[in-house]
């Protein structure tokens, strides 16, 4: 009964995933009806396929080292492709929490934490690639012919080679994430922490629990203390071999991407001239065209003389946190990337939809550890607020004239503040998963303590 339960839902898994591409190539085959390649939400100086094609003509004609990309459907195939990675990584993730929990003798928390009964009947890693695939801001990306599926996949197959310790996967996603956008490069403290730690394991405190409750509850202390310590090596202590191993894959990969820049960019400059045109052109924000980010409008007011400043102090804002929140949750690097993963969406030069639709899929990880999260049903309605408030606003400002930028620009500040709320609401949700796992399994030991 069990495997007709088990084949049934594996079916039903499936058929969504089908039905969500041929959706997809549907709406392809219309672009001219539904017309979002053109909307600042969706598409922007970094993700736009009119940029990709302009770039591809430029050299043709000798003058700008860019590539084409020949086959719109391609996107369709690549978001299936990364909602299938997300749901192997969160299977990867199910594995890991469950076996660590029990390999240090804490299999009780097995019968008592309602997240983990429930992802027994639905697993987490399904309700994330079926979040992916159906969120109107994936679709709307997809058929907008936007370039961040192209990125998402790369961030995705970086986390999926850290849960199954592929280290050449995890390199060569990471490395083309960074490659495609700056921005991933701060995805490489989870790919270390993933390889370092493991995808998942119980909170600090609880393995220090553990181990003083069977100390204390022994005749035989000092044998009971180096059982305990034996079995908790290989969960709470940092492994550097495999860090190596994934940090040699990402300077081979790296160098092999830099040479073959260098060989394309021969022709047309050099290649200081193409991280100019690219790094460069994501940190100095030269173009101010209207997007749900807040720094183009910002920018657009600022003096000259302070534009630098505001500058380092913006992209200072996100390595500010990278840090404290890599302390906090060096237990959870898959969630730690979620988070992180966010916050350069708020504040990265251009964003776009498809930026929240890659941290939506990864949120659906976690839907059983954060189910308790507080405002969820605000989030939910200013998502659909802010979605539907956008392109009214941009139609009033830009067609209709009868507003101005500002209407334009509080839909992104709101859009800002939802990102912000999510942020600080899923960790402080996450944390007190924790704390009620640590509280479970001190009343669990505290009944069969002699």
């Amino acid at each position: 009964m069990r495997d007709s339960n088990g084949n049934a839902k594996v079916r039903w898994f499936w058929i969504w995933v089908i039905a969500s591409l041929i959706f997809r190539l549907i709406l392809l085959y219309f672009p001219e009806s539904v017309n979002l390649s053109s909307r600042p939400e969706v598409s922007t100086p970094l993700t736009s396929i009119r940029r990709l094609a302009e770039g591809y003509w430029l050299k043709q004609s000798s003058l700008s080292p860019y590539a084409e990309l020949k086959d719109n459907r391609i996107i369709s195939y690549a978001d299936v492709v990364t909602a299938m990675l997300i749901r192997a990584a969160g299977q990867s993730l199910k594995m890991s929490s469950t076996s660590s929990l029990k390999s240090i003798g804490l299999h009780h928390l097995l019968e008592y934490s309602a997240s983990l009964l429930l992802s027994e009947h639905l697993p987490s890693g399904d309700i994330a690639a079926l979040v992916y695939l159906w969120n109107p801001f994936t679709i709307a990306a997809c058929v907008g012919l936007s370039t961040s599926a192209i990125e998402n996949l790369m961030i995705v197959l970086s986390l999926y080679g850290g849960c199954t310790r592929q280290a050449p996967v995890a390199a060569f996603g990471w490395v083309m994430a960074t490659h495609l956008s700056l921005y991933p490069a701060i995805l490489i403290i989870p790919v270390v922490l993933l390889f370092g730690y493991g995808p998942d394991a119980p909170p600090r405190k609880l393995l220090r629990q553990r181990t003083k409750t069977d100390s204390s509850s022994s005749i035989d202390k000092g044998s009971v203390e180096k059982d305990v310590k034996n079995q908790l090596r290989g969960l709470n202590f940092f492994s550097w071999k495999p860090v190596l191993h994934v940090l040699f894959w990402i300077l081979l990969w790296s160098s092999y991407v830099l040479v073959l820049c260098g060989i394309y960019a021969r022709r047309h400059g050099s290649l200081e001239e193409l991280f100019k045109r690219t790094y460069g052109f994501i940190l100095t924000i030269p173009d101010l065209s209207p997007n749900i980010g807040v720094l183009w409008y910002f920018f657009a007011e600022v003096f000259d003389f302070f534009r630098n400043f505001f500058l380092i102090v913006f992209h200072g804002n996100v390595l500010l946190m990278i840090v404290p929140l890599a302390l906090r949750l060096n237990h959870r690097p898959c969630f730690l990337a979620f988070v992180y993963t966010v916050i350069t969406c708020m504040l990265k030069s251009y964003p776009s939809v498809g930026d929240s639709a890659l941290y939506l899929g990864l949120l659906g990880l976690f839907a059983y550890e954060l189910s308790d999260m507080k405002f969820s049903f605000f989030l939910f309605s200013g998502y659909v607020g802010v979605s539907l408030l956008s392109p009214v606003m941009h139609n009033l400002w830009i067609w209709r004239g009868t507003g101005n930028a500002n209407f334009y620009f509080a839909t992104a500040i709101a859009y800002a503040c939802l990102q912000l709320v999510l942020v600080v609401e899923s960790v402080s949700a996450m944390l007190n998963h924790d704390r009620m796992l640590t509280k479970l399994s001190a009343a669990k030991l505290q009944d069969v303590k002699p």
